[in-house]
């Protein structure tokens, strides 16, 4: 494992996991774990392993994208320690824990469909009659390449609340610690962003690390997706801690 701690050491990690343990609600947990990230650089390419490179099981929380920085908080709601949190982190990431690059989970619709026993795709349930299904060849883009080279198109279906529809019983039905994917309309993606919804005094936030802002930050959720396709919600199982 390659550990890069960030402002963080490995000490004080620990007793951060340790102490979200004791809060029972995975909504709450999700929460106190995730402000802790407020704050931290937005970085790009922080994991090893490509088509060509042999893949590397990194921990970077020195910055994150918006995609690790909720597989890391994943990880961590499941764990009760720095220890667990790694082991955890493996499993979250990659399929079956095989550190392989072909094996990593990609995509965000990868989680329902491969860690299916921790979260579970409510975006029905909460858009209802407005959901929208389409069927995608994910990874394939429109001109034949891939958006991830040396990863093979898979069809998919993918179910996502259009913005148009994101009205107060779709906001209503949301809860803190649910992760939203942003719905992408390009070929061959499900989502173009990643987030955690934050419910707060009457308001409703998407925490992320934003490449526009640099920085890990809650959003508006509304203002956010006003301009967006669309929402995927996941909602994280009360699976008990560690895998």
């Amino acid at each position: 494992m390659l550990f890069i701690p960030g402002g963080w050491t490995e000490e004080e990690l620990d007793r951060i996991i340790r102490k979200s343990a004791n809060v029972v609600e995975t909504g709450r947990r999700i929460a106190a774990l995730s402000e802790w990230f407020l704050g931290t650089d937005y970085r790009e390419h922080t994991l090893i392993g490509d088509r060509d490179t042999p893949e590397v099981f990194v921990v970077s929380l020195e910055g994150v994208d918006c995609f690790t920085f909720i597989d890391y908080i994943e990880a961590m709601r499941l764990s009760r320690s720095f220890s667990e949190f790694t082991v955890n982190l493996q499993k979250t990431r990659y399929r079956g824990g095989r550190i392989t690059f072909e094996d990593r989970n990609h995509f965000f619709t990868d989680w329902r469909e491969f860690n299916a026993v921790l979260v579970e795709d409510i975006t029905t349930e909460i858009g209802k009659s407005a959901t929208i299904k389409v069927r995608k060849l994910l990874n394939m883009k429109q001109d034949g390449t891939t958006w991830v080279p040396g990863i093979p198109p898979a069809e998919r279906e993918i179910r996502y609340i259009p913005s148009h529809a994101a009205d107060y019983q779709v906001f209503a039905g949301l809860r803190t610690g649910d992760y939203a994917g942003v719905y992408s309309d390009s070929a061959g993606l499900d989502v173009s962003h990643t987030g955690i919804i934050i419910r707060d005094r009457g308001h409703i936030y998407l925490r992320h690390a934003s490449s526009r802002h640099g920085k890990v930050l809650d959003e508006d959720l509304k203002n956010y997706i006003s301009v967006k396709p669309g929402l995927i919600i996941f909602r994280p199982r009360p699976y008990g801690l560690s895998l």
